[in-house]
């Protein structure tokens, strides 16, 4: 992570892409986030499916960089791609905050390694 922040765009043609210093691992959450990856002479392309309708490129634009943010990466998401503001039936921020930090137990199904 470089002081330089991660863009994302709606670009000339219409398509949401990607520009900055993207490192490894902002790659993985952009490609959890739906993002694909195009190698170029220039080094690479980073953009969303085209043709999904402008909804669903918001919504995963904007959960790319709700994700990227709480990653510790300087983001910046052009303002026509940010979602609406949470509704108010979602949870306050300290009781999501809070809900975050609790420990949960893990899956049914889990299988522990036995200590030796």
């Amino acid at each position: 992570m470089n002081g330089e922040p991660i863009r994302i765009i709606r670009g000339r043609g219409g398509q949401v892409e990607v520009e900055g210093a993207v490192d490894a691992s902002a790659a993985s959450v952009l490609t959890r986030a739906g993002f694909d990856t195009y190698p170029t002479l220039g080094g690479v392309w980073i953009r969303l499916p085209f043709d999904l309708g402008r909804t669903w490129e918001n919504e995963h634009a904007s959960w790319a960089a709700e994700m990227l943010t709480a990653a510790r990466y300087s983001v910046d998401l052009d303002q026509d791609l940010r979602t609406a503001p949470p509704s108010a039936s979602a949870p306050s921020a300290q009781r999501r905050r809070k809900a975050a930090m609790t420990a949960q137990s893990a899956p049914r199904g889990t299988l522990r390694r036995q200590r030796r």
